[in-house]
């Protein structure tokens, strides 16, 4: 058995706009200088509260909880006004779906709008698992996402791909000694990912199947 473990952010959609835009408005009602969105590409991948400490600059780092409270309050409306799928992303997750593959997300994204997304973009799509951060999960890097995901596959020998688009999926797949699939287009690029030790580069969605039906 095959199983594809999906980041979400800059791997299976374009999520940039809205967050930068979530986190801006923060910025601005406490009088802090806002961010263009090619900025953020850098500060994702940590999860919610670290993108918020990231953006704020250095003398204002104690409003970070502040922050992210604002940033939930406006993300939790406005999370897909801009958000969308890569091209080829839908057609790659069907044909992997078609050829028998087990279909998981694990991202550092809130768990509650990260299901959302998914749920709206991907209604068609079996995904055995979507998780996300929560309170009581530490993040990736950290493997006790992909832990979860485990138990809940079928006691069956398994292949298991780890698919993202940042070094904190390839050290993820690292952690839990799995293969990584880097996505160059999304946030981070390709040099990150080689530069972290990716098994393989992705330069389309549709990269990704033909390394895993291979």
């Amino acid at each position: 058995m095959i199983t594809a473990v999906f980041d979400l952010d800059g791997t299976i959609a374009d999520t940039i706009c809205d967050l930068g835009d979530a986190v801006n408005y923060g910025l601005e009602r406490l009088g802090c200088p806002a961010h263009d969105h090619e900025a953020y590409k850098k500060m994702v991948g940590n999860g919610a509260k670290k993108l918020c400490e990231r953006a704020l600059p250095e003398e204002k780092k104690e409003n970070s909880a502040e922050l992210h409270k604002l940033f939930k309050e406006y993300y939790s409306e406005h999370y897909l006004d801009k958000t969308k799928l890569y091209d080829g992303m839908k057609e790659t997750l069907e044909k992997l779906q078609n050829s028998g593959v087990v279909l998981a997300v694990a991202t550092n994204k809130p768990e509650d709008v990260a299901r959302e997304i998914v749920e709206e973009l991907l209604p068609d799509i079996d995904f055995i698992k979507v998780l996300g951060g929560v309170d009581y999960r530490p993040t990736k890097p950290d493997i006790a996402i992909l832990v979860e995901i485990f138990a809940a596959l079928p006691d069956v020998e398994n292949r298991v791909y780890m698919i993202g688009d940042s070094n904190v999926d390839v050290q993820t797949a690292k952690n839990a000694g799995i293969e990584c699939i880097g996505c160059a287009w999304g946030f981070r690029g390709r040099e990150e990912l080689n530069a972290e030790g990716a098994d393989y580069i992705a330069e389309k969605p549709e990269d990704i199947a033909e390394i895993i039906l291979k």
